[in-house]
């Protein structure tokens, strides 16, 4: 893992000096993630935005995809003002040119965020001190918002620290005093680890919602270093958000944060571990699998103003359904992070088919640009169950021992070491004595 200190930028500047891929790159290579995805059972994602995105020109590649049908994920987007000290001329050529709700069931304007203004947001490396909150953020936060209410546009904004939620939702009673908020747009606030129970009934008050993400699975540890067992066993505090009846949608922070895959986020809802097994959140923290699950699906389509098409499987709604590798309502807990999609249906199209569903899907073009660790190691690295192998699975294993076996005879061919005529070589060999 790798940590930026004092704050994200510092990262996010690094990668953006990678090399600009060609058109027909970028179109390949955005495919190949998408279906990733959809290898782990997703059928929509939001895009917070992030830094170094420039809206238009780096959405190319998913608009072009979007033309041609070639989408196999649905992405409701936010646009994140890039440029510190233009925020408002940003969020303005925006809201002349697009509107939330542009666009069709497949790509769609959600809003404004995620940051709406550099000098309020706060970032979650807890290896850090929480970071101070310049004087000025308080009146551009308050331009940025009343810009964006004015034009009907919704909004997120990250905030990790309760003093962070605590002081936006001063600005938010600024503005309700004299030109009302939130004036019917949909808004949430993002990560929320260390949320007060008061912050919460005033979130709860001004029609907010919450989306949390499993940034304690990674950084629990230095969390508990910083903060204390004590803070960490609700952090966030989720079951309180539930309890007060707030839309809580549950998500990953990709592809920064912490990884995409979904079921690590899922487990960690369900467990309240750190990816090293370090119980942190309390049993009272932690939420059962339908729970987590609704998390997922019907609290995440609330946030898009998508909740009468999708998020449950149900007549007249989108036809998007995966079929998982193991049941995720009754595997061992530490089990639930290696699920996968065996077959993910999107608007009734299959775009990912494995094990008995293979062939199913349409190929994808081949990986570039060819230097791609994709091209080598493919996506999200897979890995057994943890728990005891089933007979199938155990099964699998010997198979896979065997083909091992055989790399290894190939081996020894090359050095001379066997007959490359698949017979036994008469030899005694050891690795520790013959390299």
């Amino acid at each position: 893992m790798l940590l930026a200190a004092p704050a994200a930028g510092l990262l996010y500047a690094t990668l953006a000096k990678g090399p600009t891929l060609p058109e027909n790159e970028q179109l390949g290579s955005t495919r190949h993630f998408l279906h990733e995805l959809n290898r782990l059972g997703l059928t929509s994602a939001i895009d917070a935005g992030g830094g170094f995105q420039n809206f238009p020109e780096n959405y190319g590649a998913v608009m072009k995809l979007a033309e041609q049908g070639l989408l196999t994920l649905r992405i409701a987007y936010h646009l994140f003002p890039q440029t510190a000290g233009q925020e408002l001329d940003d969020l303005r050529r925006w809201i002349g040119s697009v509107r939330p709700g542009d666009g069709d069931e497949w790509l769609r304007l959600n809003g404004a965020g995620e940051n709406l203004a550099w000098s309020p947001a706060d970032y979650e490396n807890f290896t850090e001190p929480r970071p101070l909150r310049p004087e000025r953020a308080d009146s551009e936060l308050e331009a940025a918002v009343r810009l964006l209410l004015d034009n009907g546009w919704g909004l997120r904004l990250p905030a990790t620290y309760g003093e962070t939620i605590d002081a936006n939702l001063d600005v938010f009673d600024k503005i309700a005093a004299d030109g009302g908020f939130p004036r019917g747009v949909p808004w949430f606030f993002d990560h929320a680890e260390t949320v007060s129970e008061a912050a919460l009934d005033r979130i709860d008050a001004m029609g907010g919602a919450l989306s949390i993400q499993n940034q304690m699975m990674f950084q629990g540890s230095a969390f508990v270093d910083r903060y204390g067992a004590a803070r960490a066993a609700d952090a966030p505090p989720i079951r309180k958000m539930l309890d007060q009846g707030l839309t809580v949608a549950a998500g990953t922070d990709a592809t920064r944060v912490s990884s995409y895959n979904p079921w690590l986020s899922l487990e960690w809802l369900v467990r309240g571990r750190s990816i090293g097994g370090r119980i942190l959140a309390s049993p009272e923290n932690r939420v059962d699998r339908d729970t987590a699950l609704r998390m997922y699906t019907v609290a995440g389509a609330r946030l898009t103003g998508e909740s009468d098409v999708k998020g449950i499987l149900k007549e007249g709604y989108y036809a998007d359904l995966a079929v998982l590798s193991a049941d995720f309502f009754t595997v061992p807990e530490e089990d639930i992070s290696h699920i996968e999609s065996l077959l993910t249906v999107v608007g009734g199209r299959v775009v990912h088919a494995a094990g008995e569903f293979e062939g199913l899907a349409p190929p994808l073009p081949g990986v570039e640009p060819s230097w791609s660790p994709v091209a080598y190691y493919g996506g999200y690295h897979h890995t057994m169950f943890p728990t005891p192998p089933s007979g199938l699975r155990q099964a699998r294993a010997l198979v896979d021992a065997a083909a091992e076996s055989e790399e290894h005879r190939q081996w020894r061919v090359v050095r001379g070491f066997a007959p490359d005529n698949g017979s036994a070589a008469s030899e005694i060999f050891d690795s520790c004595f013959v390299l």
